[in-house]
């Protein structure tokens, strides 16, 4: 899938579930997101993991940083693209993010912000790795969504404390393409 297509299905349906629990895939697969992020598999369940929301024609983004069992090095990025094959990765490290760019992978770069300083090491990272995407951490910042909207031109996703329908109106209100939310309640919104 290219980014193109990738971006499309965000905007087919913003909500993205984010997965931390294997049993969570299936629900995830039947319900109307079009995009999974699987936060938390390893060496043993991620492949049937990726194949099933494929298999449930979604997109699927791997979360590197948080997968078991298999190295954190670029050979590791290599394997996930050949063998498992993601739609895309998510890490929060930039020597991940530019390398799988470097292989032609679709890379979510996710940024924490907690302060000014924050926020100003994001703008930089960003315009200097060039991911193809951002996932903003908490997403329950509009204004602050709108500010790096402004100031970038890459994609970006909030993630994090989204409690509600109404957080997720006011994330895309702000601008963001989609929220991620381990909230299944909210994934058939």
């Amino acid at each position: 899938m290219n980014k193109i297509e990738i971006i499309e299905k965000i905007e087919e349906n913003p909500i993205i579930a984010a997965i931390r629990k294997e049993e969570d895939v299936d629900i995830a697969v039947t319900s109307q997101v079009t995009t999974v992020f699987l936060l938390h598999a390893d060496i043993f369940n991620i492949k049937s993991l990726v194949d099933r929301v494929k298999n449930g024609n979604k997109s699927v983004f791997i979360h590197i940083d948080f997968l078991e069992g298999i190295g954190r090095d670029y050979k590791a990025i290599d394997y996930i693209s050949k063998v498992i094959g993601p739609d895309g990765i998510i890490s929060t490290k930039s020597s991940s993010i530019k390398y799988a760019q470097e292989k032609g992978i679709f890379t979510i770069q996710r940024f924490f912000l907690i302060d000014s300083l924050s926020y100003e090491t994001t703008i930089k990272t960003v315009q200097s790795i060039q991911p193809d995407m951002i996932e903003i951490m908490p997403g329950v910042m509009p204004g602050i969504i709108k500010r790096i909207n402004c100031q970038l031109s890459c994609p970006v996703i909030a993630g994090g404390l989204i409690d509600s329908k109404e957080d997720i109106i006011e994330i895309l209100k702000a601008g963001a393409l989609g929220a991620s939310t381990g909230k299944k309640e909210l994934w058939i919104l």
